[in-house]
């Protein structure tokens, strides 16, 4: 297995970037005896990490590793700052253009990826759980399924946010330069719900989503909202609950099974 630190230039940041990138290439013998995951082309996930991380949050905190060599999953780490993976005002500030196009055109050239959507998969925790399913659900083109633990599905929360107020995690200041407008969110690109609602106008059938969420995390209701959201709606889901809050232990026991839904 090859774990990759990859510093290159990014057009949509207008910087140096840095991701890292896991390669299981070289699995030992026993691995691939009986394993029917390497009776396939090689997968990929796009993997985001939460507020306040780094490209090597997982890493550290998680079973990564040890799945990708087990599932013949490549995993891509970028860093997306606190940014939510969307696209901000001015120069630099493009993460949703970075992790849904650039990111992957790179991968896949640079290391010989598949670029169909049957092969591609986008998951985080928390800010990256949002960003996951936001990136997946406006481009589908790139990515066949997506998952979201924990997942900061937080626009109905800020919805009309008041300059001056906050809440427990940021201000009115930093919604506004991350989600634009907040007295326009029902009808943003930056709201999945919108995205969902739009493309269901168009007859477009939504690509599966896999969603988990502790029973004790702060952001519970957040998850039943869109869960019932995507119940009321139709669209194909699988939601996962059970005891747990807001950390490692929680997202590393929905981490591998997470995986199998998505290459099942």
């Amino acid at each position: 297995m090859a774990l990759l630190q990859v510093n290159t230039f990014s057009q949509a940041l207008s910087r140096i970037i840095t991701f890292h990138i896991i390669l299981p290439n070289d699995a030992p013998p026993e691995m691939l005896a009986g394993n029917s995951n390497y009776d396939r082309p090689m997968k990929t996930l796009y993997l985001l990490h939460g507020f306040s991380g780094s490209t090597q949050d997982w890493l550290t905190g998680s079973l990564i590793q040890e799945l990708a060599l087990k599932y013949n999953l490549a995993v891509v780490m970028p860093a997306g700052e606190n940014s939510f993976y969307l696209n901000g005002k001015g120069t630099g500030r493009g993460y949703e253009t970075f992790t849904a196009v650039e990111l992957p055109a790179y991968c896949q050239k640079t290391f010989g990826l598949s670029d169909k959507p049957e092969d591609n998969f986008i998951g985080g925790l928390s800010m990256g759980g949002f960003g996951a399913i936001h990136t997946a659900l406006k481009y589908p083109e790139y990515f066949g399924k997506m998952f979201g633990l924990s997942s900061a599905l937080i626009v109905n929360g800020i919805k009309g946010m008041k300059p001056g107020s906050h809440n427990d995690i940021a201000d009115y200041d930093y919604y506004t330069q991350i989600f634009s407008d907040l007295d326009k969110l029902d009808e943003s690109e930056n709201n999945p719900e919108y995205l969902v609602t739009e493309r269901l106008k168009k007859e477009e059938k939504i690509q599966p989503i896999f969603m988990a969420c502790g029973s004790e995390d702060f952001l519970l209701n957040e998850n039943h909202e869109f869960r019932d959201f995507l119940l009321k709606n139709k669209v194909d889901f699988t939601y996962k609950e059970s005891t747990g809050i807001h950390d490692w232990k929680f997202w590393n026991e929905y981490l591998e099974p997470a995986i199998q839904w998505l290459i099942e």
